[in-house]
């Protein structure tokens, strides 16, 4: 019988969180009787002695936490417990540290809301100690498989939307072009989307290969038409010319992209003398209260995940399909890594609109 479960964040920090959170304490208590604790900084809060962790009850989980951004028990994206920096600052092996901390507290079950590599690392740590999990969808990339959207996009996208919104007036009224450079490890997403909504003349992604001559002349054109300005948003991740990533730094062999706003801006002031401009929109895309579809997203999934437990199910991953909440493996959602589909609706949809990809 089930009475006491866990819920942790892992990974990078997004809008939606919070209301993921809420909802999930909501269901246990309200529905099942149960007893919700909240699991600080991640795998973390299970590993350290004492236990890090805090009791969640309807009372402090208020309609003020689902409006709130980050989340309210910490994230890690750096102690993976398979891998976890002791105080000399070697790696060691404290997973075993981990399901003995999911006993000490005496969980049934575990909801790790969390990306790809958390929700690996989560399952490997289930394997290992026979613990009962059950995970949420959250990346602002969008790129796990088997859900149409995770917790932390919605929010994303309308973030990069309003940028591209108060960029267009001073790009037309300085004749400048302004280059918005998005977030996007690996898909371009946002980026798409975002262009689309905010009315970019040339949207540049990872999956699209791209020339400098077809931007250039996608600029011309717009001149010949009359504009004397141009938007262009890129995903983090879309390299240079000669494919190569343009990587601000790598720590513990995780690499942090970010330039090739400026990358881009060098290379088209040089051909066509454009006055230009960039701006990084980073870490802007995750912070802030979380917009409609991100709070109802995170609410229906935290629902079906305590639903899930109740049921015995577990080793299972919720997913958005079809205006529907399901459930599938989390080795196949992690294991399906989902790009944008270059022959997909959002591709035809920005070529139809005229939209340049730079192809």
């Amino acid at each position: 019988m089930i009475k006491r479960i866990g819920v942790l964040t892992s990974g990078g920090d997004c809008a939606g969180l919070n209301a993921a959170i809420r909802a999930i304490t909501y269901r246990a208590i309200q529905t099942y009787g149960w007893h919700v604790f909240g699991i600080h900084n991640g795998t973390t809060g299970l590993i350290v002695r004492p236990l890090d962790y805090r009791e969640l009850t309807v009372e402090f989980c208020n309609s003020m936490m689902m409006r709130s951004g980050g989340t309210i028990l910490g994230s890690t994206n750096k102690s993976d417990p398979f891998n976890f920096p002791d105080a000399t600052g070697k790696r060691i092996d404290r997973s075993q540290d981990f399901c003995d901390g999911y006993r000490e507290l005496q969980l049934d079950a575990l909801i790790g809301i969390g990306g790809d590599g958390s929700m690996r690392i989560l399952r490997h740590l289930a394997l290992k100690g026979n613990l009962n999990l059950v995970t949420i969808p959250k990346t602002i990339d969008n790129d796990l498989g088997h859900t149409e959207s995770a917790i932390g996009y919605p929010t994303a996208v309308e973030v990069a939307t309003e940028a591209l919104d108060r960029l267009q007036p001073t790009a037309a009224s300085h004749q400048r072009v302004m280059i918005l450079e998005v977030m996007g490890r690996d898909a371009g997403h946002i980026a798409l989307s975002a262009g689309i909504a905010g009315g970019a003349d040339i949207i540049l992604i990872p999956e699209v290969p791209y020339s400098l001559d077809k931007i250039t002349q996608k600029i011309s054109s717009l001149a010949d038409l009359g504009r004397t300005f141009a938007l262009i948003i890129v995903a983090e991740a879309v390299k240079t010319e000669n494919n190569e990533p343009v990587v601000l730094d790598a720590d513990n062999g995780r690499v942090r992209y970010g330039g090739i706003g400026q990358y881009l801006a060098d290379k088209i002031s040089e051909s066509t003398g454009a006055d230009i401009r960039v701006m990084v929109l980073g870490h802007v895309q995750r912070g802030g209260q979380p917009c409609a579809q991100d709070r109802i997203l995170a609410a229906a999934l935290g629902v079906h995940a305590v639903d899930l437990i109740s049921k015995g199910k577990f080793d299972r991953m919720v997913a958005w399909k079809n205006r529907r909440v399901e459930d599938v493996p989390i080795e196949d959602a992690i294991k399906q890594f989902q790009q944008v589909d270059t022959q997909g609706t959002m591709i035809r949809t920005a070529r139809g609109l005229g939209i340049s990809l730079g192809d």
